[in-house]
């Protein structure tokens, strides 16, 4: 199930919102300010932002991570119901609004329809290979592939973003974690696996391409 980040220095709204977004299935990551919400961005799927926040506010954040491209939906939690702050939140690319004070269903509902938007998936298909993400299985030609946990989760976020050039950086992050006392490396080292695994060819790839200077990359002509 999808990432999803929620940010707010209220702990009551923290508690309820993960309570009722990991009933829905969702792995969720919280953080109680903007400074430590920018380290947990790249890893999420979908962000619930509070407008306001110590350290670094809802808005910049948002700034931040469209500057950053990061393909993300983002949910303002915002005191704040004028339309000038909607349209200037809108402009700078938030994808939809909860007014304080709000239902937690209220929450879970949109952001199951900003998921839908967005296309996250529970499978993904793409030239033969075949990834459950409920059930974490996977398929080549129809044949199961043995995966190690790690090699799952860094084929899924590749294959779940075709065309996307991910940074090993960004990689590390989103499969790691942020505390990962590794080096970039470790990414280079399950790609090699990965591409064993899948019978791929780093010269003449079917799934995974090495974007130069960059890191990766799944086709999206396989």
């Amino acid at each position: 199930m999808p990432n999803v980040l929620i940010v707010d220095d209220d702990p009551a709204i923290l508690e309820i919102l993960r309570a009722y977004l990991a009933a829905e299935g969702h792995t969720v990551l919280e953080a109680a300010d903007g400074i430590q919400a920018r380290t947990l961005l790249p890893r999420a799927d979908l962000a619930i932002l509070d407008w306001m926040l110590p350290g670094v506010s809802g808005l910049e954040l948002a700034r931040e991570a469209r500057a950053a491209r990061l393909d993300l939906p983002i949910l303002m939690l915002t005191a704040r119901g004028e339309e000038e702050d909607k349209l200037r939140g809108l402009d700078l690319g938030l994808d939809d609004y909860v007014v304080k004070p709000f239902s937690p269903r209220e929450v879970v509902a949109r952001v199951r329809a900003l998921l839908r938007r967005v296309g996250v998936r529970d499978t993904v298909s793409s030239g033969g290979l075949e990834l459950d993400l409920r059930a974490r299985t996977a398929t080549l030609d129809g044949q199961p592939i043995d995966l190690s946990k790690l090699e799952y989760d860094l084929l899924a976020a590749l294959a779940s973003h075709p065309g996307l050039a991910w940074t090993r950086e960004r990689l590390l992050e989103r499969v790691w974690g942020q505390d990962f006392p590794g080096t970039e490396r470790v990414v280079d080292v399950h790609v090699t696996g990965l591409r064993k695994k899948l019978g791929d060819d780093a010269d003449r790839p079917r799934f995974i391409e090495t974007v130069r200077g960059v890191g990766y990359r799944f086709r999206t002509d396989t």
